[in-house]
């Protein structure tokens, strides 16, 4: 596990942002380096449509309250089985269950550090 490093605040916000709205099993993944478009991953999901826009509109609000940043561009919005934020130095995706399992961006990214981050306090 990854500590966090001093620029990581507004991927952590989106990850706690994700948590407190009901997305489950959210991780941060440090791609940077093997990746070289972005640096982090942040990595949720809903079991529900409607429960996965939710947690879009809040990382969005939350991102934006606490840092002042919006994402360059959204999509699958329309769809909401997978959303992806794309915030230019860090990515949200958020997917709808089944969607995730299909996909397993875990998998795919197994060999890159976890960021250690903690829920929002209740």
């Amino acid at each position: 596990m990854a500590e966090p490093s001093d620029t990581d605040g507004p991927a952590l916000a989106a990850a706690r942002a994700a948590d407190a709205k009901g997305g489950t099993s959210t991780v941060v993944l440090r791609v940077g380096e093997v990746l070289g478009i972005t640096e982090l991953f942040v990595i949720t999901s809903a079991t529900n449509p409607r429960l996965v826009r939710a947690v879009v509109d809040e990382i969005e609000e939350r991102v934006a309250q606490e840092h002042g940043v919006r994402p360059i561009r959204i999509e699958g919005r329309d769809d909401l089985r997978w959303v992806l934020m794309d915030y230019g130095d860090w990515v949200a995706h958020v997917f709808l269950d089944e969607a995730r399992s299909f996909y397993d961006l875990e998998r795919l990214w197994a060999d890159v550090p976890r960021v250690a981050w903690a829920p929002a306090p209740a």
